[in-house]
């Protein structure tokens, strides 16, 4: 008796395990939800992660006063009623710097992932996908030459030569921050282009271009996410330590960084100027790294570990 049609070139129980693997939104979302109530780290650094996009989305809206507004009769208040976090030296009301700084931050960050996520997409790929010289040049020279020089003095040294300024900062720290996603990318790329759905597929006439694009990209992106998500917390504290040096965003502009800087010769007469900026570098770089630990746990159950992250 014929029995039902299988799918052709798909082993029965192949296309069984192709099929069950498959999660719809529902029992994604559950499983996510579940995940989060075992790990209630992982669960505050998204509520945190959240809090400073909603923070940086609707910061003319949050801010009850205008960040670069100067009030020198109010200078260096501490909390209030009138002021929830005091004001500085200048008299700005140091909640609204607070919340303007994060849209800085946070537009640094995902600027500068961004852009070293796609700088390492290409050079990893074409290293680890083609090999040979350009695995050698691009590897063993171009990378280990970056890797030579520490990540933050080069940015330095490329604001200090360009000057100050948003698009230079999120350069500076991208130039450096490119490598690492390289070579991420080039040992994934090594490992997955000799398995056997990508000879077949280049068996079947498929370009490089597709075979990379529809059969290796997918398969290699899970440690790329979580690592993405951990260079946003190093991102934000890059960002920090420029502006902290005056070599991020010019003022009047609004930088955690710069408030730090700004509150150093009034430490002991006004610690409210240090306290609250450095919360904020503090629970932002935090939410940042629980997020990526998440994102392994979820997607990695084998790197689970004990502690609830």
């Amino acid at each position: 008796m014929a029995g039902a049609p299988e799918k052709p070139g798909l082993p029965s129980t192949e296309a069984a395990n192709v099929t069950s693997s498959r999660c719809d939104p529902l029992r994604c979302a559950s499983r996510l939800g579940r995940s989060l109530r075992r790990q209630p780290l992982a669960a505050f650094g998204i509520f945190l992660m959240l809090s400073f996009s909603m923070m940086a989305l609707f910061a003319p809206v949050l801010s009850p006063y205008n960040p670069a507004a100067l009030d020198l009769a109010h200078r260096l208040a501490p909390p209030s009623a009138a002021h929830w976090l005091g004001t500085d030296e200048l008299g700005r009301d140091i909640l609204s710097r607070v919340i303007w700084g994060a849209r800085l931050s946070l537009t640094v960050a995902v600027s500068v992932v961004g852009l070293s996520f796609l700088l390492g997409l290409i050079f990893g790929g074409i290293a680890g996908f083609y090999g040979r010289w350009l695995d050698v040049a691009i590897n063993t020279f171009l990378m280990n030459a970056f890797l030579a020089l520490p990540g933050i003095l080069l940015a330095i040294a490329f604001v200090a030569f360009l000057g100050p300024g948003l698009l230079n900062l999120i350069l500076a720290l991208s130039i450096g921050g490119w490598v690492g996603y390289a070579r991420l990318v080039r040992a994934q790329v090594l490992a997955t282009r000799e398995r056997e759905f990508v000879e077949a597929a280049r068996a079947l006439g498929a370009g490089d271009l597709r075979i990379f694009r529809r059969h290796i990209l997918p398969n290699i992106l899970q440690p790329l996410i979580v690592q993405a998500a951990i260079g946003m917390a190093g991102a934000v504290l890059a960002e920090a330590t420029l502006s902290f040096l005056g070599l991020g965003v010019p003022p009047p502009a609004a930088s955690w960084g710069a408030m730090l800087n700004d509150a150093r010769p009034f430490l002991f007469e006004a610690p409210h100027l240090v306290v609250f900026p450095a919360i904020a570098v503090m629970l932002c770089v935090l939410s940042f790294n629980f997020l990526g630990d998440a994102l392994r746990d979820y997607l990695d159950p084998r790197t689970k570990i004990g502690i609830g992250l």
